[in-house]
């Protein structure tokens, strides 16, 4: 019989990249569970019974649905009352079924849940203190990309890229000296499968989880790179003077948990998870 697995936020960046990758192996049976699919898939509704239908009959969860974009998205909405509710009920109706149903589950957290300055980063500190409290398991994901459908929450590589293909500019929010670690949604995935194999085995050694390749690179390095991969195109990169410097993380330049790199490695490098986001939407 196949593993039923339920992934709230399936049409996010993350859930759409997981939950093709866990068709693809033919073992699972997936459930998708995102607002985009209807009023019925959405989270924050307490009265919603399809949320606990679908909880109730999967034998693993993925809690990656969040009200959240990348840093345009998060500097104009994250400290509104509806940015701040919207996942305060998301949290409080699933973690209160999750733990009804006693169902394993992974949280999907952020490199930002230290920084105390930011509504995003609280809100997922406050979702890892949850889950630890349930006796699960939290992963922190420092700035996966990929292919994205919902493009007004659009990250900075795929805003980079439209831009590029787009304008045949790329106009920088910032200097773009601030640093990142990326990790190509595919290779994501698979850590997030990795773990729940591993689930108990993890769970026990108790040791932070990241998924992250550990390795930064500049804002405006990644704008180098998808000019000279269109270098027929003739991109022009502008930057913003120096003073226009990282409003997101405040220029905190986190330090990544290496442990689970003994476990799973990744598989693309940056010029090729972003030759094949290229790739895609230059079809769109």
């Amino acid at each position: 019989m196949k593993k039923k697995i339920l992934i709230l936020g399936s049409s996010g960046q993350i859930g759409s990249h997981l939950e093709d990758f866990l068709k693809k192996k033919k073992k699972y049976q997936v459930f998708k569970f995102d607002i985009l699919l209807g009023n019925s898939f959405d989270l924050r509704n307490f009265n919603n019974k399809n949320i606990e239908k679908f909880i109730k009959k999967s034998d693993f969860v993925y809690f990656l649905a969040f009200d959240v974009g990348g840093s345009r998205y998060l500097k104009k909405y994250q400290k509104t009352y509806n940015f701040m509710i919207n996942n305060l009920l998301i949290m409080g109706n699933v973690f209160k079924l999750l733990k009804k149903h006693k169902k394993k589950f992974i949280f999907a957290s952020s490199q930002m849940s230290n920084m105390d300055f930011s509504t995003y980063g609280t809100l997922k500190r406050l979702g890892e203190d949850i889950t630890n409290s349930l006796n699960c398991l939290y992963v922190k994901f420092w700035n996966v990309y990929g292919i994205e459908k919902d493009l007004k929450k659009a990250h900075v590589i795929t805003d980079f890229i439209l831009m590029a293909l787009k304008n045949k500019k790329i106009k920088m929010l910032t200097n773009g000296i601030e640093k990142r670690e990326f990790l190509y949604a595919d290779d994501c995935s698979e850590g997030l499968l990795k773990i729940m194999n591993r689930f108990n085995f993890f769970l026990k050694k108790g040791t932070e989880l990241h998924l992250t390749t550990s390795k930064k690179t500049r804002i405006i390095d990644i704008a180098k790179i998808i000019k000279d991969i269109l270098k027929n195109k003739g991109i022009f990169i502008k930057i913003l003077p120096s003073k226009k410097k990282d409003f997101l993380q405040k220029s905190i330049n986190n330090s990544s948990n290496n442990f689970f790199l003994k476990y799973w490695k990744p598989k693309h490098n940056l010029r090729l998870g972003i030759t094949k986001i290229i790739e895609y939407y230059n079809k769109e």
